[in-house]
């Protein structure tokens, strides 16, 4: 099976998929236990130190209900 390369950008900061974690899961703690990580690997998601993965978007999106044609605006604007 080949890893799958993360998609880094440490210009995007992901404001409003914080925020929508927050709203969904009242805190990263949280969200970060749902999915079975850490909050830190969450929290540098969001701040773009390490990167997502499509699996990542795939999953997030799912839990956080972000429509197919929303999850641009969470997760691809800078």
């Amino acid at each position: 099976m080949v890893a799958e390369n993360p998609i880094v950008r440490d210009d995007f900061l992901y404001p409003k998929l914080r925020g929508r974690i927050v709203e969904k899961f009242q805190n990263v703690a949280n969200f970060a236990r749902t999915i079975g990580v850490e909050p830190n690997v969450i929290s540098r998601k969001l701040s773009g130190k390490i990167g997502l993965t499509k699996n990542d978007i795939k999953l997030w999106s799912n839990l956080l209900e972000i429509p197919l044609e929303e999850i641009g605006i969470y997760f691809f604007t800078d």
